[in-house]
């Protein structure tokens, strides 16, 4: 039971000071500040925010689309988001047909728009199928900001990325979390902010 406890407060001590890290990093801040306003010009204009990633990342996808699309901290108009890879027919049928790596791309190449914005999340920054996701979003021209952990893996080389300073997958996907909360937040306050 002893090692159970010390575990306990080593993850939290862990994750709090990735946490405290964030708010001590003001490139990131700078980051999230650019992110949030080409997001904003997007929503404005017509287009969405569309996210994608596997796994935990995958739910964290669905998560802060349905911030988007639902709400956050108020009751308000909805926002034009998309997480890939949510139509199971669709997604199993492309893996079949073409292989799993393209299950985003091809979803990609034909609901987007070079007026979106695209948020490919992965923890390593190595996952084929977002790699070929940020490929088509470069040809097609959208803006791409990635959420990766620290050493931002082969994303960081072909987009911008705002990296959570960790290593472990659970510690960076705590917070890309965070600065998925953050980001919906300030588009929020921001979008909403003349009728409030």
């Amino acid at each position: 039971m002893g090692d159970m406890r010390k575990k306990i407060a080593h993850d939290l001590g862990e994750s709090l000071g990735v946490h405290s890290a964030l708010v001590d990093d003001h490139f990131v801040h700078e980051q999230l500040v650019g992110l949030a306003e080409r997001c904003l010009e997007s929503l404005r204009s017509g287009g969405k925010v569309i996210f994608a990633g596997n796994g935990g990342s995958f739910a964290d996808s669905q998560h802060l689309a349905a911030e988007f699309i639902s709400r956050l901290q108020f009751d308000r108009a909805p926002l034009a988001s998309v997480a890939l890879g949510t139509n199971s027919s669709s997604t199993t049928a492309i893996g079949n047909d073409y292989g799993y790596e393209f299950i985003f791309a091809r979803e990609l190449q034909v609901i987007s728009t070079s007026n979106d914005v695209f948020i490919p999340i992965s923890t390593s920054g190595n996952s084929k199928n977002i790699l070929l996701a940020v490929e088509v979003a470069v040809s097609k021209g959208l803006h791409i900001v990635g959420l990766t952990g620290q050493s931002g893996g082969k994303l960081a080389a072909q987009c911008e990325c705002l990296k959570v300073p960790a290593t472990r997958t659970e510690r960076i996907q705590e917070g890309h979390i965070l600065l998925g909360h953050v980001l919906c937040g300030l588009i929020e306050d921001e979008f909403f902010a003349p009728s409030r």
